[in-house]
């Protein structure tokens, strides 16, 4: 295998090959036009991996003034359901694509079918009645070649009568499965005779009872791509080996300007889980929420953790298109939410372990209004106005009575700013019976409102604050990266990934303090709380309980610790 290497932003060179090999088709004449096809199986939810599918087949088609189209590739009921398909057009909508056509393999069962018995007449395929266990041991192995079913030699009366027996239902599930008649001693074990139909008496979710034999994918992949008139056909590496296979059923069913497959790396993020398989054992033995806990790499989990659809395809952008195997830091994609929210979210302020603080010498029965921006990036959007009582909440880190040395927020020995406010100094302290600090009492200086004083004085240290007066109640859920191993996908079962689950992706802050024009706020809205990160308003939220998500910290803390 390739070695495999992290790619970190100051690498990143995008290069797009897929484009290299479109342009020298359209150039030839090889096509006359560009269609692509995203063709996700619904039998489960789209992960950050998805998303480079999604942007590499919808912007191909878009730089070439061509179609995209959804396919669900619904060919195995018994994993499928229909909250998947929801779920699969939602999250392609969020990213910003809008398919030309929505279509699913079960639209082609009759066509599909109709290419099984041509190449049963052709002599191309035959009905096998092996085990699977049999079946195994004939296919041999990497470095052996296969033995031919005894059962490969039938003749094509034979074969019709006992496929269409099949399809009528006479025989149970295993008993037999339809193969195409290739190579047994071929180099590539995909092309030793694969199962192309199998016996499947179950409901379609679509289909309902009509079929009780269905389609495998590596049959009718190649097959939808030619009845949709997909040109190329873009899919992640481990279909490389398939792609003789693919060819082979296009030509064998003399398939007319027949699709052009082309394989990408897929993407691989260190710190998340992607397969399906173990993230519905994640979901099943609650070790998290659901497919959409913010802490999933699920896309409807980035989502509802407040990851801004430009800011992921602004990841995929940055890392190009490639055949190299290579695992991408967590920390760019966290950087590229950044970005975009450091330009698109307003501002607010929000205390999260809130201290009171009491000014004894500012007038109890005044409130005066500070402006403050609303964006600084976006000046245009103006200021807005926030309250200011002489009874103020603070972070429970921003005062300590004893600091080290190079602490400059408030203290005993030092002057503070209150943001868009006043200087203000300690004076004393109230503890409870545990000798916890509850409320620090100071003093303001009634000239230094803005920063600026008479005697051009400065202050090191600034402190964001809320007015106790009339701020809002919330609940803060701190998420950061689920697991503390790069690679989880390496670890088996789910007691490993018990054990290796981050002990700090969660965090629950009750009785938060926040900007009061907050409590207006609607489900995704998006804020950069000062000095604390990006949060955005979760769907949990009520009108009594308002429920704010961290989407990301300023800064990544998650290697340092």
């Amino acid at each position: 295998m390739d070695e495999i290497k992290t790619i970190e932003n100051e690498e990143l060179k995008p290069s797009n090959f897929i484009h290299d090999f479109i342009d020298e088709d359209l150039e030839s004449g090889v096509y006359p036009y560009v269609q692509t096809r995203f063709p996700p199986e619904p039998n489960g939810y789209l992960h950050i991996g998805h998303a480079k599918a999604i942007c590499i087949d919808f912007g191909t088609a878009e730089k070439y003034g061509g179609k995209c189209n959804l396919r669900l590739d619904d060919t195995n009921p018994t994993k499928e359901d229909v909250e998947y398909v929801d779920a699969i057009t939602e999250d392609i909508a969020w990213l910003g694509f809008t398919p030309d056509n929505i279509y699913f393999a079960s639209d082609y069962f009759d066509f599909i079918y109709e290419c099984a018995v041509k190449l049963i007449e052709k002599g191309l395929a035959y009905v096998c009645d092996l085990t699977p266990e049999q079946m195994r041991e004939y296919r041999g192995t990497l470095t052996e070649a296969g033995k031919e079913s005894p059962y490969r030699n039938r003749s094509i009366e034979e074969n019709l009568d006992l496929f269409r027996r099949m399809t009528e239902g006479e025989f149970e599930n295993g008993a037999r499965v339809l193969r195409a008649k290739i190579d047994m001693a071929s180099s590539n074990l995909n092309m030793r005779d694969p199962i192309i139909y199998r016996i499947m008496k179950v409901s379609h979710h679509r289909t309902g009872d009509k079929w009780c034999v269905y389609p495998m994918y590596d049959f009718a992949h190649p097959l939808s791509d030619a009845k949709e008139g997909v040109t190329h056909s873009l899919c992640s590496l481990e279909f490389e080996n398939h792609r003789p296979l693919y060819n082979w059923f296009l030509q064998a069913l003399e398939i007319p300007m027949p699709p052009r497959q082309i394989e990408f790396a897929r993407m691989n993020v260190n710190y998340t889980l992607t397969s399906k398989r173990k993230c519905l054992k994640l979901v099943e033995d609650n070790l998290v929420s659901g497919w959409d806990d913010p802490r999933m790499a699920t896309l409807c989990g980035m989502r509802r953790r407040g990851y801004p659809a430009e800011a992921v395809r602004n990841f995929v952008e940055k890392i190009g298109v490639s055949k190299a195997h290579s695992v991408i830091d967590y920390a760019l994609l966290e950087s590229c939410v950044r970005d975009y929210l450091n330009i698109e979210a307003d501002r607010a302020m929000a205390v999260l372990r809130p201290l009171k603080i009491v000014i004894d010498n500012y007038p109890a029965d005044l409130i005066e209004e500070i402006e403050v921006d609303i964006n600084p990036n976006k000046p245009e959007l103006g200021k807005k106005k926030v309250t200011f009582s002489n009874e103020l909440f603070i972070e429970q880190d921003d005062f300590m009575l004893d600091p080290p040395g190079k602490y400059f927020r408030l203290c005993p020995a030092k002057e503070v700013r209150l943001k868009g406010a006043y200087y203000i100094k300690y004076a004393s302290h109230e503890t409870d019976e545990k000798g916890n600090i509850t409320v620090v009492h100071c003093t303001y200086d009634p000239e230094s409102r803005g920063g600026e004083t008479p005697d051009g004085r400065k202050v090191k240290g600034t402190l964001h604050w809320v007015n106790a007066r009339d701020c809002a109640t919330a609940t803060v859920r701190l998420y950061d990266r689920l697991f503390v191993v790069e690679n989880p996908s390496d670890e088996e079962g789910v007691s490993s990934f018990a054990d290796n689950l981050n002990p700090e992706s969660l965090t629950v802050l009750e009785n938060c303090k926040i900007d009061a024009d907050l409590k207006n706020a609607k489900v995704g809205d998006t804020f950069q709380f000062m000095r604390q990160g990006y949060f955005c308003i979760d769907k949990d939220s009520s009108e009594d309980n308002l429920i704010i998500n961290r989407t990301v910290a300023l800064k990544d803390s998650f290697t340092k610790k």
